[in-house]
């Protein structure tokens, strides 16, 4: 029983997922505009950032059109897909959990957001 229900959900999956990406291209909004002195101070500040998602998790979805709204260069980071950022997040993160926004402070810290919404409230705080 075990076995069907979780071919079940992975037959869900695997029907939904390209429909929220399509749905996520078509629905992200225009990017912010500054000033090229505005947007140069935010391009390296977002340098120290990387989100670490699954390109169709929901919560990452909502993240990432944030950061599409804010017009943000954050490097995103395939923890489903790519074994090395997998474990990255794991060892430091400590948990498989994504969205998790990596923030690298300018002493050389770590700090490892989760939760989308918490995410989202940062990046709005920082750049909104």
């Amino acid at each position: 029983m075990r076995v069907l229900i979780r071919y079940f959900f992975r037959g869900v999956r695997l029907v939904l997922a390209p429909v929220m990406l399509i749905s996520e291209k078509l629905s992200t909004p225009a990017a912010v505009t500054r000033t090229p002195e505005e947007q140069a101070r935010v391009d390296q500040a977002c340098q120290t950032l990387a989100l670490y998602q699954f390109r169709s998790c929901p919560f990452c979805i909502k993240v990432r059109k944030e950061i599409a709204r804010l017009g943000l260069p954050i490097e995103l980071r395939d923890a489903q897909l790519d074994p090395e950022h997998k474990k990255a997040l794991l060892e430091g993160g400590g948990k498989v959990k994504v969205p998790c926004l990596l923030i690298t402070h300018e002493d050389g810290q770590q700090e490892w957001l989760y939760e989308s919404d918490d995410i989202n409230r940062w990046l709005h705080q920082h750049f909104g």
